[in-house]
Order: C-alpha cells, then structure tokens, then sequence
C-alpha cells in the first residue's frame, strides 16, 4: 500500500494513546478518582468546571455517595479537585482517541489512502471504542451503590478485558499495514513450535493482566504482603472457602492473589523457555531480538509485581506495574506477528 508509513504511524499513535489511557485508568483506581464524577456526558463531559460554582456543583454532588461519607469525608474542595482531575483526564484522554481515529480515517477514505476492508475493521473500532466507554461508565456507576466505595471487580475487569482487546487489535492492524509493502531478502520461516509457544505466552500473559484486575478490584494486594510465601505457605489456607467454587476466583482474596501470582510466574517461565526455543530453532535476528525484549520487560515486570506486593501497593508502583504490563503485551503481539508471517490483505 503506497501510504502505509503514514497509516501504520497513525494507528501507532492511537495505540500509544490507549496506553497511556490503560495507564490512567490504573492510577484513577489506586488513587480513589474513579467515582469523583457523578454523571456521564460524552460530548459535553469535555468541559471540566469553569467557575466556582460549577465546583461546588460537582462537589456536592460527590458528596452524596458512600466513597466520601466512608473514606472522604470532610476531605475539603482542594482535594475533590485533585480525584476530579484524575477521572476527567481518563474520561478526556477516551474522547481524544476517538477523535484521533475518526476524523483521519474520514479523511484518508475521502483521499482514497485506505481500502475499503481497512476502512471497515476501523470503523469498528470507533465503535467499540464507543461501547468501550459506555461499559467504563457502567463500572464506574456500580461503585454508587449503597456502602460502596468502589466499582464492582467483576464490572472493573469487564472493562480492562474490553480495553486490552481492542489494544491487541489496533496494533495487530498497525502493524500488518507497516508491513503491507515490505518484502524480506532470504526470509526465514519460523516454526511452528516457537509460533505455538508465543500463542501460549499471549494467553498466559492475558490471563494473568485479567487476574491483576480482580486483584486490584478486591484489593487482594493489600493482604499476604510477603514473597514467595503467602502468611509462611506456598498454597493459602481458605483458598477454596466460597461455593461454587469458581466464585473464589473473583470474590476470595487468597485465591485472587494466589492466582495472580501463579499466573504471573508460568507466563515468565513461558516466555523464558520461548526465548530458549528461538534459540534452538534458529529464529530470524529480528525475532530474536524481540524475544530478548520479552524476556528483560517479562524479569522486569516480575521484580516490579514483588515489589509492590511488599510495599503494600503504594500507588507510584501500581500504576508503573499495570504500564510495564501492557508494554509486555505489546512485546509479546509484536513476537507473535512477526513469527506469524501475516498477509496484509486488508490493505
């Protein structure tokens, strides 16, 4: 495709934004600013509060759910402002992304930079994207509920998985139209072992993000504050305490952290035998200098998640740990395609 650079950055950048959002979206959740505004206004929303009044408005307002009678009461306007700025940031930084991916996917149709398969896989994801903030406000709505003061974990993992899904998207298109005009000299196939392996490392990897948000969503990290043990055992006591089973995994804190836990050493020992096996099979320079990437962001993220756990989750450590994350997704989508060798024929 004649302007793939220029598509292929485009798409970059959106992709860099959601980061970034993904990002926020943590700090908002560690610093309590998720349910600092009351209402949903998509298009007006934009317009943070301009006088004093309007403050007050938005303060009295805050004041009337669980959050600030429980944690934050008597917490003052200078501090509702500091928890509003967070939420109208996540909130602005979404409407932003949606603007970056509108207006120049209808100028590239209208100058015919794109093709039409192209246009329609973007067009929904403007639209998931849409969908995307809607059940952003259906978590956030669930924390205004009687003796609430945070949204649901199950509500808060719904909108992760939807945020993380339509980020793995977005850069596998990117990356498929970087590709559409380039022809490798003496191209090496990888093989299907090592493809394999790296489908395992994004599942792993994905599952263990997702343990991470009911982690986060229970505040599990705020108990069993040792490593590797958990109060001097390796397997907790009460893991299994809740019926049906299955609900320890979303409302038990040892199991949450325990799983999360678990999840997060298998996708290390998984990426590192990945990398051992690009070794063995001989992958292509370029590959193998991804999977080095993996491996160093994979020990990185680890030391990171320790750490955390033993300072009790402050929230400069949480949120770099939610960040490191996705930039180990990014490694592992990027290793994954260019193993795949995909044909870029949507473009």
């Amino acid at each position: 495709m004649k302007n793939s650079k220029i598509i292929s950055n485009w798409l970059f950048l959106i992709c860099f934004l959601l980061l970034g959002m993904i990002v926020l979206g943590g700090y908002t959740r560690l610093s309590g600013s998720g349910l600092s505004i009351m209402d949903w206004k998509p298009v007006t929303g934009i317009i943070p509060p301009l006088n004093h009044q309007e403050w007050v408005r938005e303060f009295n307002l805050y004041k009337t759910i669980p959050q600030y009678t429980i944690l934050n009461k008597g917490f003052g306007l200078d501090g509702f402002k500091q928890i509003f700025w967070a939420e109208w940031s996540h909130r602005f930084l979404g409407r932003l992304i949606g603007i970056v991916l509108f207006i120049p996917l209808i100028y590239f149709l209208i100058k015919k930079m794109i093709s039409k398969p192209l246009a329609i896989r973007l067009f929904i994801f403007f639209i998931l994207g849409g969908l995307q903030g809607s059940i952003g406000w259906f978590m956030v709505y669930s924390g205004f509920q009687k003796n609430s003061i945070a949204v649901e974990p199950i509500r808060l993992v719904l909108h992760l998985s939807f945020a993380l899904m339509l980020y793995a998207a977005i850069l596998w298109t990117a990356l498929s139209v970087q590709l559409s005009n380039f022809t490798p000299t003496n191209p090496k196939k990888t093989s299907k072992f090592l493809r394999i392996l790296l489908y395992v490392d994004s599942l792993l990897l994905t599952f263990t993000i997702i343990a991470g948000g009911f982690t986060a969503g229970t505040h599990a990290g705020r108990s069993f504050n040792t490593f590797p043990l958990m109060s001097g055992k390796i397997f907790p006591d009460g893991y299994n305490q809740f019926s049906p089973f299955w609900l320890n995994w979303v409302e038990n804190i040892a199991a949450i952290q325990f799983n999360h836990r678990l999840l997060a050493t298998l996708t290390t020992i998984a990426i590192f035998a990945t990398i051992y096996a690009g070794w063995k099979t001989n992958a292509d320079n370029t590959l193998k200098k991804i999977l080095i990437s993996m491996g160093w962001t994979v020990f990185i993220q680890y030391l990171l998640g320790i750490t955390t756990l033993l300072l009790v989750v402050p929230i400069w450590a949480g949120t770099i740990h939610q960040g490191v994350a996705i930039i180990l997704l990014t490694i592992v989508i990027i290793a994954l395609h260019c193993s795949s060798n995909p044909k870029a024929i949507l473009v």
